[in-house]
């Protein structure tokens, strides 16, 4: 089976999870959400009653001991953290509030991004979704994107994300924790929100999400043309 990572970074409320499952789906591929994985871990530290500021090693013990995975039968798959379902607590405020601590231990991103490489071995042809995925992850992946939006926009879709879900969303809370992650998301010395410098910037502020969805499927369809769609590229393709 020939070998297909695309990665979508970008920040928070850029649309790169909506996006990635919707173009894993109509390329056929299947999708990790990464930012999800950072998401259950931090719930299930809330929920086990340890402080990702002030507990850092417990966290990192967590990361080391509980296994994440992923159901891959479920649309999105379905996230367990130690055997348990966290996927509904994913958007919850306290855990929105916290991920950004959990994602900046450096051991944590560690252990995540390697559990992230063991998923594309066990899945190779795959549509992945973060914060460093071109930059870290798959460094040589076959496409790469970099989705961005005005922090006004990603906040008002981080909202309306909220409510679809029947959630309370405080729009001006929004934007300014945004601005907030934002900073130390790009500041972090381990993983940094970049856009590397080989991916294709996209910035969907102006664009609806079919729009968006559709402009990189025509991308990576003509990227895929000719010998590279039946080429077996090796594991090394990946991880060199």
């Amino acid at each position: 089976m020939a070998i297909l990572i695309i990665t979508l970074d970008g920040p928070a409320g850029s649309g790169k999870s909506t996006v990635a499952r919707l173009l894993a789906k109509r390329l056929g591929l299947e999708f990790l959400d990464t930012g999800a994985m950072y998401r259950g871990l931090t719930a299930y530290c809330l929920d086990q009653g340890i402080d990702p500021v002030e507990m850092t090693d417990e966290v990192v013990e967590l990361a080391n001991d509980c296994p994440i995975t992923f159901d891959w039968a479920s649309d999105p798959p379905q996230l367990r953290i130690a055997h348990r379902d966290v996927t509904s607590r994913l958007r919850d405020p306290d855990v929105t509030g916290h991920v950004s601590d959990v994602a900046s231990i450096p051991q944590v991103r560690r252990v995540l991004v390697e559990a992230q490489r063991r998923i594309a071995r066990e899945h190779p042809r795959l549509v992945t979704e973060g914060r460093d995925q071109g930059s870290v992850a798959f460094p040589n992946a076959t496409l790469k994107f970099f989705l961005d939006a005005q922090p006004k926009v990603r906040a008002k879709r981080r909202a309306d994300q909220l409510r679809a879900a029947g959630k309370s969303a405080d729009e001006a809370q929004i934007l300014e924790k945004i601005t907030r992650r934002d900073e130390r998301d790009a500041n972090r010395k381990d993983g940094p929100l970049i856009c590397p410098d080989d991916a294709q910037r996209i910035d969907t502020s102006e664009l609806a999400l079919d729009e968006v969805v559709s402009l990189l499927e025509d991308l990576v369809r003509h990227r895929l043309e000719g010998d590279l769609a039946d080429e077996d590229l090796g594991s090394d393709f990946i991880w060199g």
